[in-house]
C-alpha cells in the first residue's frame, strides 16, 4: 500500500559519497560523518547505526504522542535501545531485522503495552518497515 503525502512537514537533505566507506553530511551542516563498513574497525559510523538512532528517536516521539492521547506523563528518562541486524535471507539477499528495547521506567505494564502499541502503529519508521523488516519490541 502506498501512502502519498498531502502535507510535507519537513524535508531532510543529505549528500553521501563513497557509499559505506565514504562520507555523509546534511545540508544544514549538523551532520558531517565518516562512514565505514560494519565490522571493519575503521573510523566512522554505518547506515545501520544511523537507522537505529533515527528509528529510536522517532519512536520516542511517537511514545510522546501516545502518552498525550492516553493522558499519561512520559518519564523524562524514556529511552529506546535499537539493535539493527544486517544479514542475508535464505535467498542470499541482504535484509535488516530490528529489535527495539523500550525503557519506560515507572509505567505499569498494561499502560506500557498500550503506549508501545500506539507508538508502533504511528511511528513513521515502524509504518515504513511494516511487513518488510522483522521487528521485535521488548521492554
Amino acid at each position: 500500500m502506498t501512502h502519498s503525502l498531502q502535507t510535507v512537514v519537513y524535508t531532510a537533505h543529505t549528500h553521501v559519497t563513497g557509499g559505506r566507506a565514504g562520507t555523509g553530511r546534511s545540508s544544514d551542516g549538523a551532520i558531517d560523518v565518516a562512514l565505514s563498513t560494519p565490522g571493519s574497525n575503521k573510523p566512522g559510523t554505518n547506515p545501520e547505526q544511523l537507522f537505529g538512532i533515527g528509528w529510536s528517536a522517532c519512536f520516542i516521539g511517537a511514545l510522546g504522542f501516545a502518552a498525550q492521547e492516553l493522558k499519561v506523563k512520559l518519564p523524562a528518562n524514556t529511552a529506546v535501545d535499537a539493535e539493527v541486524n544486517l544479514g542475508k535471507t535464505a535467498a542470499g539477499e541482504y535484509q535488516l531485522a530490528v529489535k527495539l528495547d523500550v525503557k519506560l521506567p515507572g509505567i505499569d505494564e498494561a499502560t506500557r503495552r498500550q503506549l508501545i502499541e500506539k507508538a508502533h502503529q504511528t511511528c513513521p519508521y515502524s509504518r515504513m518497515t511494516r511487513g518488510d523488516v522483522d521487528v521485535e519490541i521488548v521492554t
